[in-house]
Parts: structure tokens; C-alpha cells; sequence
């Protein structure tokens, strides 16, 4: 197995990942930030910013990512770096694994001539841009008016997604392998305005109004600055990102573990 190595600001994580890799006979590794041809499967080695990155490097590749987190929450990443040295030779080495297939958002912007991500694992987030006034966000379904909001901004997530921003945003917990998107707003100025979940398989347009004539949008934490005359288009992307899991680690166990979802705090 040829293994890309995605390493982050931490030098000493991705050295100790390369120890424990360099006994298996069956590995090589490369280091994927500078190419990952011909890699079998990538290592993200770091937090979950690094986990986003390394999905942007594989693009459409097809090339499944497993996480190590080096970081802290790390909610992307199944397995701890603490642990790594006894769990990684069972899985790279015994093939005990299983690969998760997440879906993606594609975002166009017509007539957009500077460069900008097309494509976000986490979250598109329409944001208000230098004013601290609100922008109104209008968005339609299938070319149904959905709603305008007016508020600070508004977050499309996917499922993968839907623990990060929207998360914090008070939208809903979303199953990874749920066939949906999740529309939230960001401190909107209504209180009949509610996160809403939509299938992935229409197309998503938004058009945005401001005091100012200007705009943020964040793909996946990469912002691209605008002005109102510009056009969103947002619809599910052609092709999925894998991601590597233990077969024991479920998703509500990760729930759990890094959001201690459902804990009862209280002596």
C-alpha cells in the first residue's frame, strides 16, 4: 500500500506517524503535500483544518483519507495520535478498515474571474463583510423562493458538516451518509427563522443583498470576497470524499467521545 502523508504545522507528529509506518513491509509513504500520485490512501496528520486541506489536495482523485489527530478536537480524524502506534498496523497493515463515502457541495460563482475552493466537505457560509449591519440572504430551491433571511449570514452544510459551523450555529446533527443539506442561519433577526434540512439532490441559488454592496464567502473556512452583484449557484458534487474508519468507531461514538453528546454533567 503507497501512503501519501498530509502533515500540519507540527513536524514531531508527522515523524513519530513515519516511525510507526516504517516497520510494516507492506507500506511506503510520500509526502502528500507536494504529490499523491499513485497514492492508495492519504494521511491527514493534524487537526481538522489539516483533515479539509488534505480533501481539497485529493479532490476528485477518489483517493479515501484517513485522519490522525494532532490537533485537539479532531472530530474528522478516527484516530488519536496517542493511540496511533497500536492502531495503525492492524489497520494499514491487516486491511481493517472501512471507508465512509461523503458528499460534498460544489459551489459556482458566474462570471467570477478571481480563483476560489469549488468545493466544500464542511460548509458554504455567506457572511456579512465589514459593517456590522446585517445582510439579507435570499435562497431558492429549484428556482422556488425559499426564504430571504436577514441576519449575520448563513451556513449550507453537508452532513460532515453539520458538527462543525452550522453545529455552533444551532442547526441540526446530521448522519454522514444522510442523502441531505442543512440550511442554517447565522444570528438571524427573526424568531420564527429555523435551520431547515433539504434533500442534496436540487440546486440551491442565492442571491445577497447588503448595505455596503459586499460579501463574504467562506468555503470551507477559504474566504472569497464579493460584491452583491454576484450569484450563487450550490448543488452536490459529482464525486464523494472517502473517509477511513475503524470498524468499531461509529459516529455517535465519536458524538459522544469529542461532544460528550448526551452527557449528563451534573454530580
Amino acid at each position: 500500500m503507497k501512503i501519501a502523508l498530509f502533515g500540519s504545522a507540527k513536524p514531531e507528529a508527522c515523524h513519530q506517524i513515519q516511525q510507526i509506518l516504517d516497520p510494516l513491509a507492506n507500506i511506503t509513504y510520500m509526502d502528500g503535500d507536494r504529490s499523491f500520485e499513485g497514492a492508495d490512501m492519504a494521511l491527514s496528520i493534524g487537526g481538522d483544518g489539516t483533515f479539509l486541506r488534505t480533501a481539497a489536495k485529493v479532490g476528485e482523485s477518489a483517493i479515501p483519507i484517513l485522519g490522525i489527530n494532532a490537533g485537539r478536537l479532531g472530530f474528522l480524524a478516527d484516530v488519536q495520535l496517542s493511540e496511533a502506534a497500536d492502531v495503525l498496523p492492524a489497520m494499514l497493515a491487516e486491511n481493517r478498515f472501512n471507508i465512509e463515502y461523503r458528499a460534498l457541495l460544489q459551489l459556482d460563482i458566474p462570471c467570477c474571474t478571481q480563483p476560489y475552493q469549488r468545493f466544500a466537505l464542511n460548509e458554504v457560509a455567506i457572511l456579512k463583510r465589514d459593517v456590522s449591519s446585517m445582510v439579507s440572504v435570499s435562497v431558492f430551491i429549484d428556482g422556488a423562493l425559499l426564504n430571504t433571511y436577514d441576519a449575520d449570514g448563513l451556513a449550507i452544510a453537508t452532513p460532515t458538516g453539520s458538527t462543525a459551523y452550522a453545529m455552533s450555529a444551532g442547526g441540526p446533527i446530521l448522519e454522514p451518509r444522510s442523502n441531505c443539506f442543512a440550511i442554517v442561519p447565522i444570528a438571524p433577526h427573526s424568531l420564527t427563522t429555523r435551520p431547515l434540512v433539504i434533500r442534496d439532490g436540487g440546486v440551491i441559488d442565492v442571491k445577497v443583498k447588503s448595505r455596503n454592496n459586499l460579501f463574504l464567502v467562506a468555503i470551507d473556512g477559504l474566504p472569497v470576497h464579493l460584491t452583491t452583484e454576484y450569484q450563487l449557484r450550490l448543488t452536490r458534487a459529482s464525486h464523494n470524499i472517502g473517509v477511513v474508519r475503524r470498524p468499531e468507531q461509529t459516529f455517535f461514538d465519536t458524538l459522544r467521545q469529542k461532544l460528550m453528546w448526551g452527557a449528563d454533567v451534573r454530580e
